[in-house]
C-alpha cells in the first residue's frame, strides 16, 4: 500500500512525495502502485466498466464517489431551478434575442433589432442562447447551462487536486465547492460569473498539469481559457494571471528559456482567443451592427478599459450608477482588508475562507525545501520543481491575487462576484487538510488541523450569529462540534483509528453545517433582478437588494428591510434606516425633488403599501413606484433599473397587435425595463440608453428617424436613471422622452403609460 504521494509514474513531472506513514506504521519508501484486479479500468474492458471503475490505482470507491458527488450535485442545483422565472432580465432578454438572430447573438445584443449590447462581451450567453434556440424560451433553457457550468467547475477542481494528492482530497475539494453559497447562487443563475468560475478553474487546471511534465501545450490551453475568460467578464479574467504566470516561470520543470518561451506562447494563445471578437466588434461598421453597451463613444475597448475595468478599481466608471467606495464605505460597501469577511460579504464566501488560508501557509513551509517539519520517511524534495509546492502557490496564488483586488475595489461590486474565489478556497482545503492528515503523526500538523478546525468553527459561529433568527441553535452545534472535534485533533496521533476517524468526520459536520444551511436555503427559494444574495433574509446587507435583489426573490421582497446600498432596517414611519445610522430613502409621499415615492428619479406614484411591484408580482422597492408607471422625463426609478416591469395580459396584448409591421414593438429607458416586456411578448424592444438609461444610444436624431420610418410602434414610459442622472453618463434618454411625450398620444393601460409613435397628440390622451 502507497500513499497518494507515491504515484508518478502515470503523471510525470517531478520526483514524488511519502511525508510519512501512519503514526503507528515504519516509514515508508516509494513503492509500485498496487496493482489493479484483473479487468479493473484496463482499457480493453467495456467503456462503461472503465468510468465506474476509475483509474487502476484509485481505491474501488474512488470513482463512484466521484460520479456520486457529480450527481448530487446536479440534482442539488436543478432543485425547483424554475422558482428563479428569468433570473436577471437583463440577460435573459439578450439570450431570447440570440436565439431569434445570430447577429444578435455574436454581438450580445439585448435586443434582435440589434439596437445595443448588454454591457459585458457575449460568451456567457451563447451557451443559453443555443439552449434556447433547442429547446424554446423558459427559465430552465436559460438556466440549465448554468447548473451544467457549475457541475464542471466541480468536476474539475476534483481533477486538478485528485491528480497529486488522493481521491479523497478531490473529493473534499468538490463538496467544499458545490456547499458554498454563493457558488449555489450563482451556478443556478444567468449572470456571467458561473461561466467565469469554470474557465478560471480550468486555468489553473492547465497551469498545474503544464507545472508536471512542462509541455508546452498545457500552457497554451490556460491561454485559451484566460481567453475566452476574457470574452466572458474582460478584465477580470486577468487577476490570477500575475500569480500563475510567477509561479510557472519559477516551478516548471524546464530551462528558464523555455519556460519564457510557452509563457510568451500562452500569451499569443489569450490574444488569439480572446481578441479575434474584440477585432470584428472594432473593425465592423458601427452603422451596421449594435451600440455597445455600457461605453460612451461605442467602443468595446472603452468599455473594457473603463466602466468595465480600471473604473471598478478606482470608482470612476462614467455612465454607472456610482462608484466610489473608499476606505470610508460608499454605495458598493466599505473597501479593506476585511471586506470579504464583513457583514456584507462574509456570508457568501468566507466560511472556510479562514481554514484555507491557514492550510495555504502550513502547506507551503511544509514543502519548503529541506523542511524538518515532514516525516523522516520517503523521497526528498524536489526543489524548485516540487508539485506539492507548485499547486499550493497556483491555488493559493489566484485566491490571494482576486480577494486583494475585490477587497480594495472602489467601484461597483456586488456579492455575487465572490464566486470567483469559491473553486480556490476548495482546492487549498481539500489539498490541506489531506496533506496535514499524512503527517498526523508530527504534532505541529495536528496541532495546525485543531487550529484549522477551531477557527472554521469560531467563524461559522460569527457569520451565522448574524441572523440570529435562522436556525439559532445551528450556530453552537457549529461551535461546539469545531471545538470538540479541534480537542480530538490535537490528540490524533494517540487516538484509534476509529477515534481518529470521528473526531475528522465531526470536524466536516462542523465546519460545512453553516454553509450547507445557507445552500439549502438558497436553493429552496428564487431569485431574480441584477443583484442577488445567497443564504436567508439578511444574511447580506450590501447592495440594491438582499432577497434575489430588486423585484423580489422567492417570497420575500427586495431589499433587505428596504433603501439602498448599505441599508438594513425599515422603520414603521415608512423611511428606512441605513447603516450607522444613516437616513435611507423615504418611504412615503410623491415630493417634488430627490426621490419620489421613495423611488430613484423618475418614479411618481406609490402604491399604498409602500412598495414596489416586481417582476411576476413579487415585491419590490419598499417606498418606490410601480415600474412601468408615468415617469419624470423617463426616468422610471431604480425598479426598473434592477429589475424589471410587471407587464400585465393587457399590456402585452397591446404591444403584440401589429407587431410583425416594426422593428421593436416598443422602446423603453434602462435595459431591465425593456427586457421585462420583450421577454413577454418575444418581439424586439430598444433599450433607450443601455442598462443605466445613461449611454447615447440613440441620439435623439437617430430615434426620431427610427420613428419617421415607422420602426418603433410605442415609448413605455418608465425605465432606468435616464436624464443625466447616473454618474456622468448621456441625457439623451432624457430628451428622447421629452419629445415623446410633448408629440405622441398617450395610452394608459391599468397602471402603465405608452406613447403611441404611430399617432400624432392632438391634445388628448386615451386609457384602456
Amino acid at each position: 500500500m502507497t500513499t497518494h504521494y507515491e504515484q508518478s509514474a502515470h503523471q510525470g513531472g517531478a520526483a514524488p512525495h511519502a511525508w510519512g506513514p501512519p503514526p503507528t506504521a515504519p516509514p515508508r519508501t516509494p513503492a509500485t502502485p498496487p496493482a489493479p484486479a484483473p479487468g479493473a479500468g484496463e482499457p480493453g474492458q467495456p467503456l462503461m466498466r472503465r468510468l465506474w471503475r476509475g483509474r487502476p490505482e484509485d481505491p474501488r470507491w474512488a470513482r463512484p464517489a466521484f460520479l456520486g458527488l457529480l450527481l448530487a450535485t446536479g440534482l442539488l442545483y436543478l432543485y425547483d431551478l424554475s422558482a428563479s422565472g428569468y433570473a436577471n432580465s437583463f440577460y435573459s432578454a439578450a439570450v431570447q434575442a440570440g436565439s431569434k438572430s445570430w447577429k444578435a447573438f455574436f454581438f450580445g445584443s439585448l435586443d434582435a433589432g440589434n439596437a445595443i449590447t448588454v454591457d459585458k462581451p457575449p460568451a456567457s450567453l451563447w451557451p443559453m442562447a443555443l439552449s434556447v434556440r433547442i429547446f424554446g424560451l423558459d427559465s430552465w433553457a436559460i438556466l440549465v447551462p448554468e447548473v451544467v457550468m457549475g457541475v464542471l467547475t466541480v468536476a474539475v477542481v476534483y481533477a486538478a487536486v485528485r491528480r497529486r494528492f488522493s481521491p479523497a482530497a478531490g473529493l473534499i475539494a468538490g463538496a467544499v465547492l458545490a456547499l458554498t453559497p454563493v457558488a449555489a447562487l450563482m451556478f443556478r443563475f444567468n449572470n456571467p460569473d458561473a461561466l467565469l468560475a469554470l474557465l478560471m478553474a480550468l486555468t489553473v487546471y492547465f497551469v498545474i498539469r503544464g507545472l508536471e511534465d512542462g509541455r508546452t501545450k498545457w500552457l497554451v490551453w490556460a491561454g485559451v481559457a484566460v481567453g475566452f475568460a476574457f470574452l466572458t467578464k474582460t478584465l477580470q479574467a486577468f487577476l490570477i494571471l500575475p500569480a500563475l504566470a510567477l509561479v510557472y516561470g519559477v516551478c516548471a520543470p524546464v530551462r528558464l528559456r523555455k519556460r519564457l518561451a510557452q509563457l510568451g506562447l500562452a500569451t499569443v494563445a489569450l490574444v488569439v482567443s480572446g481578441g479575434w471578437w474584440v477585432a470584428i466588434v472594432e473593425l465592423w461598421p458601427a452603422s451596421s451592427r449594435p451600440y455597445i453597451g455600457g461605453s460612451q463613444n461605442n467602443s468595446f475597448l472603452e468599455l473594457t478599459f473603463g466602466y468595465n475595468g480600471l473604473g471598478r478599481i478606482n470608482g470612476d466608471e462614467t455612465g454607472s450608477v456610482g462608484g466610489g467606495g473608499g476606505g470610508n464605505g460608499g454605495q458598493w460597501g466599505a473597501t479593506g482588508w476585511d471586506r470579504m469577511f464583513n457583514s456584507e460579504i462574509g456570508s457568501q464566501i468566507s466560511w472556510l475562507l479562514p481554514a484555507a488560508l491557514i492550510l495555504l501557509v502550513a502547506g507551503l513551509v511544509l514543502t519548503l525545501p529541506h523542511s524538518r517539519l515532514r516525516s523522516s520517511g520517503g523521497t526528498p524534495m524536489a526543489g524548485r520543481t516540487d508539485l506539492v509546492r507548485g499547486s499550493f502557490l497556483a491555488w493559493g496564488g489566484s485566491l490571494l491575487m482576486t480577494a486583494v483586488i475585490f477587497s480594495y475595489m472602489a467601484g461597483i461590486f456586488h456579492q455575487y462576484y465572490t464566486v470567483a474565489l469559491a473553486p480556490y478556497i476548495a482546492a487549498l482545503v481539500g489539498m490541506g487538510v489531506t496533506v496535514l492528515w499524512e503527517e498526523r503523526s508530527r504534532t505541529w500538523a495536528s496541532l495546525t488541523l485543531a487550529a484549522t478546525a477551531t477557527a472554521t468553527a469560531a467563524w461559522g459561529y460569527v457569520l451565522l450569529n448574524r441572523t440570529p433568527d435562522y436556525l439559532p441553535w445551528l450556530k453552537w452545534l457549529v461551535l461546539v462540534g469545531g471545538l470538540v472535534a479541534a480537542l480530538g485533533l490535537v490528540f490524533v496521533a494517540r487516538l484509534g483509528r476509529q477515534l481518529a476517524l470521528a473526531a475528522v468526520g465531526l470536524g466536516f459536520v462542523a465546519a460545512l453545517a453553516g454553509p450547507t444551511a445557507y445552500t439549502l436555503t438558497t436553493v429552496n427559494q428564487g431569485h431574480t433582478g441584477s443583484i442577488v444574495t445567497a443564504g436567508p433574509a439578511g444574511a447580506s446587507s450590501m447592495g440594491f437588494g438582499g432577497r434575489g435583489g430588486p423585484g423580489g426573490g422567492g417570497t420575500r421582497g427586495g431589499f433587505p428591510g428596504g433603501g439602498m446600498p448599505g441599508q438594513s432596517r425599515q422603520q414603521g414611519n415608512g423611511t428606512t434606516q441605513g447603516q450607522n445610522g444613516r437616513q435611507g430613502f423615504p418611504g412615503g409621499g410623491t415630493g417634488t425633488g430627490g426621490f419620489p415615492g421613495g423611488g430613484m428619479p423618475g418614479q411618481s406614484r406609490q402604491q399604498g403599501n409602500g412598495t414596489t411591484q416586481g417582476q411576476n408580482g413579487r415585491q419590490g422597492f419598499p417606498g418606490g413606484g410601480r415600474t412601468g408607471d408615468g415617469g419624470m422625463g423617463g426616468g422610471g426609478g431604480i425598479g426598473g433599473l434592477l429589475n424589471g416591469a410587471n407587464v400585465s395580459s393587457a399590456a402585452k396584448t397591446l404591444l403584440e397587435t401589429d407587431a410583425s409591421k416594426y422593428t421593436w414593438v416598443a422602446a423603453s429607458i434602462g435595459s431591465q425595463n425593456a427586457a421585462s416586456y420583450q421577454l413577454a411578448t418575444g418581439d424586439p424592444v430598444m433599450a433607450i440608453g443601455g442598462f443605466n438609461g445613461s449611454d447615447p444610444s440613440p441620439t435623439p436624431a437617430q430615434f426620431q428617424k427610427y420613428v419617421a420610418e415607422g420602426r418603433v410602434h410605442y415609448f413605455i414610459s418608465g425605465g432606468g436613471f435616464g436624464g443625466g442622472g447616473s454618474n456622468g453618463g448621456s441625457d439623451v434618454a432624457s430628451q428622447i422622452s421629452s419629445w415623446v411625450q410633448q408629440n405622441f398620444k398617450k395610452v394608459t393601460v391599468g397602471s402603465a403609460t405608452f406613447y403611441d409613435l404611430t399617432q400624432k397628440t392632438s391634445g388628448g390622451s386615451s386609457s384602456s
